[in-house]
């Protein structure tokens, strides 16, 4: 069986680096970028099966990767968990709105995550 493949996306290089490491020990391939364009970029380029996507960054912001991704025939069916510190309520909505799949906030647990991931990728 093939590793699945994760695109990791946040600004903040210290949480890619213990997303990865996390990732890393469950067997993924882990895959990162640092900004939406970026992002994009990585997701064409190495088609994921999850992507984890940070809201707030520089050039696009988390919902606009989504958005942009959801509307690409291609991309339209990976599963994405949206991973931010805006945990309100109208926060999570609207990115649900705009297609993730889940949403873990920050500060998050290697089990927390790790669960979701799961979850995701066998819906």
């Amino acid at each position: 069986m093939s590793k699945k493949i994760i695109l990791a996306v946040d600004d903040e290089p210290n949480i890619l680096m213990s997303i990865e490491f996390i990732l890393d020990m469950e067997g993924y391939e882990v895959h990162t970028a640092c900004d939406g364009d970026d992002a994009l970029a990585a997701a064409e380029r190495v088609r994921p099966d999850l992507i984890l996507l940070d809201i707030n960054m520089p050039r696009k912001d988390g919902y606009e990767v989504c958005r942009i991704l959801r509307m690409r025939e291609n991309m339209a069916g990976t599963k994405v968990i949206m991973l931010t510190a805006k945990g309100q309520a109208l926060e999570k909505k609207k990115g649900l709105e705009v297609g993730a799949d889940d949403y873990v906030t920050k500060p998050f647990s290697a089990d927390e995550l790790l669960s979701a991931i799961r979850i995701c990728l066998t819906s």
